[in-house]
């Protein structure tokens, strides 16, 4: 199992002491910061833009700031004798860095244009000598502690760095609605991995301009038939707010069919089902957030777990919820199993007033918005629920921020 070691000796205290001075003026400025490192990396690096970063997701300022806000979050912990490591953080970059096939050469291509972007937005005469200095032992810390648990991550998959795309065959396609559709696919040279419940796959898509995207997708399958499954849901552009449509999305909702060829990487993700554990579970989701749910439910189901299991799940509308079926077809294959739904304009409700029951000692997995995530977690904060039993996934590149 991979581990994240991080040293908080990696400072002296003068480095210290500098980064507690300075991290309140660059957390401010991490909203110019941002756009001025993308577009300095980018400008040196296109090839970055085309097949390693979702453009998509370029193209929405909340969420770019997802990567120079991880480090800053880092630095704060790294300063504080009293914060735990940031584990969880680190832990979810890193099984995204397996998926996208990062490699420890490129850690130092975003080390410099990102703090050039910072010392050009807080002007050389604050960000040079000793303050620079300081910054770049955070970095250098949190690179060497992410480099390693992905080496181990890599050794645990049995591959090289970076080594993780394979081809694979689409054998099954289901539209279950005029959004959602669930891709089935096998491998063509060899059979694809196993995985654990609850974690994603990348998909690569070639675009018309011959940029190669990526998306993750959580895997809605039973592990162990070489086959892997996963929802795909359709992302329209939304002009009010500025947002594209999702192309990778779309392109595999327009033109992937039975029988086509896609490329997909090995399966990661750090929100996984403990599998040797026999204690109760409680699976809570919103919207396209089932579909991680539906795979812990789906081999909670299959193994004939006696484990309790409660799913709860928020929508839209009876006809959003295009994953019900499913997922009270697993339910009602469970020995313990129970499940409660909220539609709009109900919102879910697991506080005291809710009249939902939780199974005392349970693990909670949720998966939604940021939203959604926040709402939850208090409610469960005010029944008592500890937090190291609460874990998430999120939809946004910048969900490991939540503890921020």
């Amino acid at each position: 199992m991979a581990t994240i070691d991080v040293k908080k000796t990696g400072l002296t205290d003068d480095q210290a002491d500098i980064i507690r001075q300075t991290l309140p003026v660059v957390g401010a400025n991490i909203g110019d910061i941002t756009p001025n490192f993308y577009r300095r990396m980018f400008t040196a690096h296109p090839e970055l833009l085309a097949n390693t970063f979702n453009r998509g997701n370029q193209k929405q300022g909340a969420q770019q700031k997802a990567l120079a806000a991880s480090v800053a979050t880092f630095a704060a912990t790294l300063v504080d004798p009293d914060a735990p490591a940031p584990e969880e953080l680190l832990a979810r970059i890193g099984h995204k860095h397996l998926a996208t096939g990062i490699v420890e050469e490129q850690y130092p291509i975003v080390h410099k244009h990102l703090f050039d972007a910072i010392e050009e937005v807080l002007t050389p005469e604050v960000f040079q000598g000793a303050v620079r200095d300081a910054w770049d032992a955070v970095y250098l810390e949190m690179q060497r502690v992410l480099v390693d648990f992905e080496k181990q991550l890599y050794d645990e998959s049995g591959v090289a760095p970076g080594d993780v795309f394979r081809a694979a065959e689409v054998v099954s396609r289901e539209d279950l609605s005029d959004d959602i559709v669930v891709f089935g696919v096998r491998g063509k040279a060899e059979e694809l991995p196993g995985f654990t419940p609850g974690q994603y796959i990348s998909v690569r898509q070639t675009m018309a301009d011959g940029a190669g995207q990526l998306r993750q997708y959580s895997l809605v399958g039973v592990p162990g038939d070489g086959v892997l499954k996963f929802a795909v849901r359709r992302v329209g552009a939304d002009e009010v707010a500025g947002l594209p449509a999702g192309e990778v999305s779309n392109k595999l909702c327009d033109d992937v069919r039975v029988g086509d060829e896609i490329e997909i990487s090995l399966p990661a993700g750090d929100l996984v089902l403990d599998t040797e554990s026999d204690g109760p579970v409680v699976l809570v989701s919103a919207g396209i957030g089932a579909t991680p749910m539906v795979g812990m439910l789906n081999y909670l189901a299959a193994n004939g777990s006696q484990r309790r299991v409660l799913s709860v799940h928020a929508d839209r509308s009876e006809a959003a919820d295009v994953l019900a079926a499913e997922r009270t077809a697993a339910v009602e294959a469970l020995a313990n199993g129970t499940e409660k739904r909220w539609l709009e304009p109900d919102f879910m409700d697991l506080s005291d007033k809710g009249g939902v029951e939780l199974p005392e000692g349970a693990e909670f997995y949720i998966c939604g918005g940021n939203g959604f995530l926040q709402h939850v977690r208090d409610q469960l904060a005010e029944r008592g629920v500890d937090r190291s039993r609460i874990h998430f996934e999120l939809f946004s590149p910048n969900d490991w921020l939540l503890d921020a």
